[in-house]
């Protein structure tokens, strides 16, 4: 069965959203890339998929950093399923629209083969929190603390436990902290 893991970058007082200023070096965007590499679709919402649109234009014009480019080219060929009430096309040929609601998706994509289930929107990660339907958590903390913005956990119904079962610490100070759920 396939597992659900969110991943998403947080600052140390737990901001996840794209205005904190989260610097995403080298060693971060290969990090990123890997994990695509390895995992079978990617969920988002509307506004976290536009946000990633971003990437299509470094497939035409590519960067100097090498890095962002291997990330652009990793992120186009994951099949991308976005959760969208106002979004009538994706305009990416790897991405489609949810036709169903989001526990209805996860629960058939669970039961298929295949790499597992990335979801990288905060709205997304929330309702699968709230239906106990995540299976793993790749937090990645940033040293830095931005006092405003979009909390991460925000809007949690009940308590959840989790166990760590692996860290992995990068160059910039950044650590990515992996947790599984504690079934009770």
């Amino acid at each position: 069965m396939r597992k659900v893991i969110a991943a998403i970058n947080m600052t140390l007082d737990g901001f996840c959203d794209h205005t904190a200023r989260i610097v995403a070096d080298e060693e971060l965007h290969l990090h990123y890339a890997d994990l695509l590499n390895n995992a079978g679709v990617l969920l988002y919402g509307r506004k976290t998929y536009q946000l990633m649109q971003f990437w299509q234009t470094l497939l035409i014009n590519p960067s100097d950093e090498i890095s962002m480019n291997e990330f652009a080219i990793s992120i186009d060929k994951i099949e991308k399923l976005v959760f969208s009430n106002t979004l009538k096309d994706t305009g990416w040929s790897t991405a489609k629209l949810a036709s169903r609601p989001l526990e209805e998706e996860i629960l058939e994509l669970k039961q298929q083969p295949g790499k597992d289930i990335f979801v990288g929107s905060r709205s997304l990660i929330i309702q699968l929190l709230n239906n106990n339907l995540l299976d793993e958590f790749q937090i990645c903390i940033h040293p830095v603390i931005e006092g405003k913005g979009l909390p991460l956990f925000d809007k949690i119904k009940d308590r959840k436990i989790f166990k760590r079962s692996k860290t992995k610490t990068l160059g910039s100070g950044a650590i990515v902290l992996y947790y599984e759920p504690k079934r009770q």
